[in-house]
């Protein structure tokens, strides 16, 4: 790709920028804020590390979208970050201004490009950038049920004591404590997880999980997660970039599957060069099915609230 462009500068803008870098996704990463000087000194630094780490991308920081012109695709983590005691719905309002104007710019410079949105409410911010921008959805899609995952299956291999790469895990629904994690696709190595943890033991896990942004809130006390939102970011730009077809549960606007429609919610992504270039449906337990759809309707609720 020749050029991918990062909105927000802050802790998840930076380190998304930094991982892009060094996996030289890009020939040039865009690093775009409001706040001046921060865009372009966190870029001159990460771009003066690639001769110790080894890579060629090229790191501009910028306070407007000139630089961005022509970007194949953006990574959104512009808006403020939660704190404690906010939910992410909390977020709403300010951020969906936020995302509004960047979506806007976004149209402008590179109508052809590919939006990965991270800035929460996740969901409700990806129909935002949706709505601005009128791209088809295989253009917008969200970043929250890679990390969602990620942290499920980080809290099951420290509880069974196996490797991470062994467990196979999908989580999908919004962003929010509504998430579904699929117990009944959830294997070590294709054994079922039922044979290595009893249900009683699952249930907490679960809600760890669903919990799992609040816990670090509270820790860090002035801002939110960021190594591990980057990451799921850069997993999701490196499966369009190489055309992997990676099955990753993302974000994305329904159309009709899963029996639902007009809302963005995680479901299983075939992401490729096109982007969303399918949403497979699966089969669900009538527990998760009901689940799904309530994590949908939690979705729309917050909707609701943003005026475009």
């Amino acid at each position: 790709m020749n050029k991918i462009t990062v909105v927000g500068a802050g802790h998840v803008g930076a380190t998304t920028a930094q991982r892009l870098a060094e996996k030289e996704l890009a020939r040039e990463i865009v690093l775009v804020d409001i706040l001046e000087g921060t865009p372009q000194g966190k870029a001159l630094d990460q771009w003066q590390s690639g001769p110790v780490e080894g890579f060629d991308t090229r790191i501009i920081g910028a306070n407007d979208y000139g630089p961005a012109k022509g970007s194949d695709l953006f990574v959104v983590t512009a808006g403020i970050p939660r704190k404690p005691g906010m939910s992410r719905d909390d977020l709403v309002k300010t951020n969906a201004g936020i995302v509004q104007s960047v979506a806007a710019e976004i149209k402008k410079v590179a109508p052809k490009a590919m939006i990965i949105v991270v800035s929460n409410p996740l969901d409700v911010m990806c129909y935002v950038a949706k709505k601005v921008t009128g791209f088809p959805r295989e253009r917008v899609m969200g970043m929250a049920g890679i990390l969602d995952t990620a942290r499920f299956r980080t809290f099951l291999a420290q509880a069974i004591g196996v490797s991470v790469d062994d467990i196979q895990a999908m989580v999908l629904g919004g962003h929010g404590d509504s998430m579904v994690p699929l117990i009944s696709y959830t294997t070590v190595s294709g054994i079922p997880i039922t044979q290595f943890i009893k249900q009683s033991a699952l249930d907490p896990i679960v809600e760890r999980t669903r919990k799992g942004g609040g816990e670090i809130v509270s820790l860090l006390k002035t801002g939110s997660a960021y190594y591990a939102p980057s990451s799921g970011a850069v997993q999701m730009v490196e499966a369009i970039v190489k055309d992997k077809k990676r099955l990753l549960p993302c974000a994305a606007w329904l159309e009709g599957e899963f029996g639902m429609k007009d809302v963005f919610v995680g479901v299983p992504c075939l992401l490729g060069a096109g982007g969303v270039e399918r949403i497979v449906e699966i089969e669900l337990s009538a527990e998760e099915k009901a689940a799904l759809v309530k994590s949908a309707d939690a979705v729309r609720e917050t909707m609701s609230v943003v005026e475009l």
